[in-house]
């Protein structure tokens, strides 16, 4: 009885020191009250060195936490395809480490052409898991800047030139990424749409084309994916830079839209004190002296918001009133992230990754062209089994055994390892020990760089013969193969597919037109398979059998380029962008927009109008009667789908409510696949000048042979919305309107009109 008593006592002293400890336990330390106290509580604790200190970088990735009161500093790293390696404190040098190779993922072009949010989704998570491994807090993405120029270096970073599929697309990605406790930065806000003079570029663009085409991503982002943070784009808007933009940062951002995380600067994007402390820039990012041109090392107490701003607050220039707003957010930031308890573990280079990488891959991948390559009318693609017994297949290109997640700026990449196209299909072809024997021609030489940012490649490209003798070879060789798989396309070097310089040329690279039109002459049983995040033009595009949109893939891209070929994988890929015949089919180019001209006041600033205002890619192509290579939303498939008449719930819909279409899709050939439906709606009187079709709504359906499934797209008024600049505001008038479904801009099945009250 006495020990009883004795173990009553000392549980209650017990709970009495719990209750007592519960009670002095700071709040911004205490994971059950709400954010906001805790950042209320934190930021009152803070002095003015520590507020300063967490609002810029103290190395080229990271920013400072405040040790004193036990928050970490916060850790970035570049994305969005996985996670950079490790550099050195001060430099882009790599660290040399041993554990910072990654899983990369296919790029954003790629994840895109799924027109799958499920896939966007499970590429969120997949990152978040590797980037919680690798210790950071951040991934510098995605990024959703609209393809309005397929010379753009940095399109494959993006989601195409639609800005509703983007939208539909980023959401998942940010949810995904941050349910792993891992902060998105959406970039680059806004208007960065293209590369070789960035940093000079003052965008001149409609209030209306803003709104509509270049902003709706990063709204979405925002408002349905709950982006912790953002990143601003180097160009300016309104002849401001838009790291401290007053209209995109301070107006749309955090007015309009409510957002309540960071805005962190791309790196240097800073160029003005006052107008970085005034105009909604949250974390200076950068390196060197100011940001961004060579100069000091470790200088990032010369930074706008750094000493300067603390200077300027105790001499009376500025109050802590903005500092504070700055604090705050990044409080919330570390709250939702460093300080999260919640967080789980991370996973490197996992099997699951692996998987994720290479289901995406498959799913992005789209069949351009398909044609018959006998008598019988047997289409070339999938090159199966029974196709291939006893027969040969000769692969050309240097895009078969270059790796592609090296090089392209800062979304290059260390991998554990990469697939290339050549030894993805040698391995799969071993794995169904098929008698198909497999033989490999260079065919071209484009760039033989071994190293970039000190990631040395796993392959030797050095070539010492001559283009006329690469390509005599391939010919040669071609006459005795039963198929012919080109793998060529674009390269992350300069002036191709890369951060920080735009294409020069719509055209192929290195001689590649000469190549396939030699070997079309002598084999017609060609497959060029195009690797790129960008469209480009194919002047032998009807010479040959069949063309495949092969992206940068990843990690797997061998592996999944091997699954679509050999019909493991039926193609479900929709093109994200139109693909034009010519450079001049697009308006930006047709109106002489790009790269915009150059101030003749000395200020080194470029004026770039966008004439063609809300006329981008398809829009603009419907409105010329311009019928492009392939259109927006293309995509073969090895099956055949049939779609029903689409009808609808009702005749007509007033602003408070929706209207649904549905539509019976059937897969009436032999193969299991999928098929996305679309849904475009259509203006047909209206006070302002509108595109004929607009993507309002899409959803992908997988069928076995003989299944069938009702696919039902609901839309509401913002479907039939257009941003009224008279008011500054979106507006839905009343009228008659055309929904058109089908499966792809250029292929509606389907017609209904509807009217709104």
């Amino acid at each position: 009885m006495k020990k009883k008593r004795i173990i009553s006592v000392l549980l209650l002293l017990g709970g009495m020191w719990l209750s007592v400890s519960a009670q002095t336990k700071p709040i911004y330390l205490d994971e059950t009250k709400p954010i906001e106290q805790r950042v209320e509580d934190a930021l009152q604790r803070m002095t003015l060195d520590e507020k300063i200190a967490v609002i810029h970088a103290q190395s080229k990735f990271s920013a400072a936490g405040v040790k004193r009161l036990g928050i970490p500093d916060m850790w970035t790293d570049d994305g969005p395809h996985g996670v950079r390696p490790d550099v050195l404190w001060d430099e882009w040098v790599q660290a040399g480490q041993t554990n910072d190779s990654c899983v990369a993922f296919p790029a954003l072009t790629c994840l895109a052409a799924t027109w799958n949010p499920q896939m966007a989704r499970l590429y969120g998570e997949s990152l978040g898991e590797e980037a919680l491994y690798r210790d950071k807090d951040m991934i510098l993405g995605p990024g959703v800047n609209i393809l309005r120029t397929p010379l753009n270096g940095r399109n494959f970073e993006y989601m195409g030139e639609d800005p509703f599929l983007a939208s539909r697309m980023v959401a998942p990605y940010v949810q995904g990424l941050q349910s792993k406790g891992i902060s998105s930065c959406v970039k680059h806000y806004a208007l960065n749409n293209d590369e070789t003079y960035r940093h000079q570029v003052n965008v001149k663009v409609s209030d209306r084309a803003l709104h509509e085409i270049y902003l709706p991503a990063f709204k979405a982002a925002v408002q349905e994916g709950k982006a912790w943070a953002i990143m601003g784009a180097y160009n300016l808007y309104n002849n401001q830079h838009n790291c401290h933009n007053e209209i995109l940062l301070n107006n749309i951002l955090k007015r309009d839209w409510a957002f309540d995380g960071v805005v962190v600067s791309d790196w240097g994007g800073a160029h003005n004190m006052d107008e970085a402390i005034r105009n909604g820039l949250d974390m200076e990012f950068g390196t060197w002296t100011d940001g961004l041109t060579m100069g000091a090392t470790n200088a990032y107490d010369n930074y706008y918001l750094s000493l300067s701003y603390k200077k300027a607050i105790q001499n009376g220039t500025y109050t802590e009133r903005e500092l504070n707003d700055k604090v705050r957010r990044v409080l919330r930031l570390h709250f939702r992230t460093t300080m999260n308890r919640q967080r789980p573990y991370g996973a490197l280079c996992s099997d699951a990754h692996y998987e994720a990488a290479r289901k995406i891959g498959t799913e992005g991948i789209v069949l351009l062209k398909n044609s018959p390559s006998s008598p019988k009318g047997e289409r070339i693609l999938p090159l199966t089994a029974e196709k291939l017994s006893g027969s040969s297949i000769l692969v050309v290109g240097e895009n078969a055994i270059k790796p592609m997640t090296v090089g392209g700026g800062s979304s290059s990449l260390k991998v554990q390892h990469e697939i290339s196209p050549l030894e993805g299909l040698r391995r799969q072809l071993v794995m169904l020990q098929s008698s198909c024997k497999v033989d490999f021609a260079r065919g071209y030489v484009g760039d033989t760089t071994s190293f970039y940012n000190n990631v040395k490649m796993n392959v030797d490209l050095t070539e010492s013969r001559q283009p006329q003798e690469l390509i005599a070879e391939a010919v040669e060789k071609a006459k005795g193969a039963d198929y012919v798989i080109v793998f060529g396309g674009l390269n992350k070097s300069n002036h191709q597919d890369c951060e920080g310089t735009d294409r020069e040329v719509y055209g192929l690279p290195y001689g590649q037109d000469q190549l396939i039109e030699a070997l079309s002459k002598v084999n017609n049983r060609l497959v060029f398979v195009n690797i790129s995040g960008n469209p480009v033009a194919m002047p032998w595009r009807k010479q040959v059998a069949a063309i495949v949109q092969g992206w940068y893939i990843g990690s797997e891209a061998g592996n999944a380029l091997a699954d679509v070929i050999l019909g493991h994988v039926n193609p479900s890929g929709k093109l994200p962008f139109t693909w034009y015949d010519a450079l001049e089919d697009c308006a930006a180019h047709a109106l002489n927009t790009y790269p915009g001209t150059w101030r003749s006041d000395g200020s080194k600033v470029i004026d770039e109008e966008y004439k063609e205002g809300i006329y981008v890619g398809y829009r603009w192509t419907d409105r010329q009667k311009k019928r492009p290579a392939y259109a927006f939303g293309h995509g073969l498939s090895y099956t055949t789908f049939e779609l029903s008449k689409a009808v609808a719930d009702k005749k007509e819909m007033s602003l408070s409510d929706n209207i649904s279409f549905t539509v019976q899709v059937k897969n009436i050939g032999t193969m299991a696949g999928a098929e996305v439906v679309q849904l475009y709606v259509s203006d047909k009187k209206a006070s302002v000048d509108r595109p004929l079709k607009e993507l309002k709504a899409f959803q992908k359906v997988f069928l076995q042979p003989g299944e069938s499934k009702e696919v039902r797209l609901t839309i509401g008024k913002d479907a039939l919305s257009f941003y009224d600049e008279a008011i500054a505001s979106w507006k839905a008038e009343a009228g008659q309107f055309e929904a058109l479904i089908g499966t792809a801009s250029d292929q509606i099945s389907s017609r209904v009109k509807f009217s709104l009250k």
